[in-house]
């Protein structure tokens, strides 16, 4: 039996930042109806726990994770007795400034895979999958959001990491698919929303701001046919999420009271300083709409975060006993910390609007960050004479994570041929490609070539382009580059190597912003002497798949991405 006739439950994994979350459907189920988890430890009834970890004393065993892992009140008299929680690990991928990625005491890629374990041993007790089973996951496909500017490298390395943390037994199984989660959101509003605001018709052109902890990542689609959508523009992302204002308030907390006294209590009583922004979070942050002029956010030092009370000094401490140790945060302050992370948002869409080709006449908000008002209000006030429609859904926070199980149940109708049944789902057909992809060939040198280049046999080696950046791909559509040639008549193994770049196009490979994407092999037999070899680049619904086939006797060689190996 084929793999793909043995799915029985279709899994979609939403791993955030900040807080992370998943969805099921039985797609045996008459309705298929999707499951969203909101059952976590010590936190029952909500779709998603906190991305954190506590390790023992060690940091080797996980001893506790979501929010049970995160904050803790201040108490008097109280000593540090526990590790500090470890977070904000997911910020270790992507291109995020190295100063900005937080310091952790173990390494990144150990944090996700304890994370996604502590996530697979909640699915297996939620779906009945017994930990005898020598098959793992089998059954069960799993469909994995990641963020938009994620390259294949970040992909590589999730892959990876769900293979140590027992999720699949195969790094390479397609048990384990890939969709961006602004994608995934495009799918959740295809099937729930666009009904309700009258925008069905082929042509129809809608955006998607997807903001979350870490980042804010835009998606636009065109409906191309019924339950068919495609890219218009290619996907943008930034480091703009929530969690941004809550380090703007933790610097505003740092000019009164001394950025020393916030350093000491994140390295000493870090429970006490994560208790204080969650605080924030739930009384400040997320009430503040921008329309009371009047607002303020009392913050009682000693109640919240007692241990502050010791690390602060000199005129800061005089400050603070002159007002008993309570801030007053104002309309303008809450402003101040909102502002610069809005501003960069609203520069995402506006670049986003610009590059459309049509016009977009409706905007979707989700995740957990589109539940501000404030940012809500912002965004409809720069953007309501450009857009006819921005709406927020119905529990955005969950979106991600229900699109990505309805990205997979439209995988499973694919690859099972019901694109025309009943109950498919809608289908993804096009993407805008992010990167210039391409392969490094050997060519005749010529006198215009550098003469520090050719070799000793008269070659040169180049970048040959296959895809360029910003061609709109049919999903799945091979690219096919044939007639290459083995240099040498003795040679009994070529190497592919695959390159990518943000520029839209290259001459070497080593340029400034290259990347090895990985190496495809094929083997030559000693009885062949006509070796001609097509190679070609399948861009499918998330990953990108090599191919190499000898011309001479039909033989196909599928790639395994080699990654370059990096610096733990």
């Amino acid at each position: 039996m084929s793999w793909k006739n043995d799915i029985r439950v279709v899994v979609g994994i939403d791993f955030g930042t900040t807080y992370s979350g998943f969805s099921y459907c039985h797609v045996a189920s008459d309705n298929k109806e999707i499951v969203t988890n909101d059952q976590w430890p010590d936190n029952a009834g909500q779709f998603k726990t906190n991305t954190v970890l506590q390790y023992d004393k060690y940091f080797d065993k996980v001893e506790k994770w979501g929010k049970p892992a995160l904050s803790k009140r201040s108490r008097r008299g109280e000593h540090k007795s526990e590790t500090r929680p470890v977070e904000l690990f997911k910020l270790h991928l992507g291109n995020l400034d190295e100063k900005l990625r937080p310091k952790l005491p173990i390494k990144y890629k150990k944090a996700i895979t304890d994370y996604l374990e502590e996530i697979g041993k909640l699915i297996r007790n939620t779906l009945k999958i017994h930990w005898d089973d020598v098959d793992l996951f089998k059954n069960v496909l799993l469909v994995l959001s990641v963020p938009a500017e994620y390259s294949e490298k970040e992909k590589a390395i999730l892959r990876k990491c769900a293979y140590n943390a027992k999720l699949i037994d195969d790094k390479n199984t397609q048990f384990l698919q890939f969709t961006t989660e602004p994608e995934a959101a495009a799918v959740y509003c295809m099937e729930s929303c666009l009904r309700e605001y009258d925008t069905t018709g082929i042509g129809t052109t809608f955006m998607i701001v997807d903001c979350g902890g870490g980042t804010v990542d835009l998606t636009t689609r065109k409906l191309v046919g019924e339950k068919k959508v495609g890219e218009v523009t290619v996907r943008a992302g930034d480091y703009c999420g929530s969690t941004f204002i809550d380090q703007e308030f933790l610097k505003f907390l740092g000019n009164l009271l001394g950025d020393s006294a916030i350093n000491q209590l994140k390295g000493n009583n870090y429970k006490q300083l994560q208790y204080m922004v969650q605080k924030f979070c739930r009384h400040a942050k997320l009430p503040f709409t921008g329309e009371d002029k009047n607002f303020h956010y009392e913050l009682d030092i000693l109640d919240t975060a007692r241990e502050l009370q010791q690390y602060v000094t000199g005129s800061f401490k005089n400050s603070m006993d002159k007002n008993e140790w309570i801030i007053d945060i104002n309309y303008d302050d809450m402003k101040s910390m909102f502002d610069p992370i809005v501003d960069r948002i609203i520069n995402l869409i506006t670049v986003q609007l610009q590059n459309c080709r049509s016009e977009c006449s409706t905007m979707f908000l989700v995740g957990g960050f589109s539940q501000s008002a404030y940012l809500q209000s912002c965004i409809k006030l720069k953007f309501k004479d450009r857009v006819k429609t921005i709406s927020v859904p119905t529990h955005p926070i969950a979106a991600i994570v229900r699109g990505a199980t309805l990205y997979g149940l439209g995988f499973y109708d694919k690859i099972n041929n019901l694109e025309n049944g009943d109950n498919v789902r809608c289908m993804l057909t096009t993407r805008v490609l992010k990167f210039t992809y391409g392969i490094e060939i050997y060519e005749n040198w010529k006198s215009t070539d550098p003469k520090e280049r050719k070799n000793f046999r008269g070659d040169i080696l180049k970048f040959h382009r296959i895809a360029k950046r910003g061609e709109e791909i049919e999903i799945d559509k091979e690219i096919i580059v044939r007639n290459f040639c083995p240099i040498d008549l003795l040679q009994k193994i070529a190497v592919f190597s695959i390159y990518y770049t943000r520029e839209y196009d290259a001459e070497y490979c080593d340029e400034p912003g290259m990347e090895l994407l990985g190496k495809l092999k094929i083997n030559f037999p000693n009885s062949e002497f006509n070796r001609n070899v097509s190679f070609g680049l399948s861009f499918g619904s998330m990953e990108i798949t090599a191919t190499a086939k000898n011309e001479t006797n039909g033989q196909n060689y599928l790639a395994t991405f080699e990654i370059e190996k990096e610096n733990d």
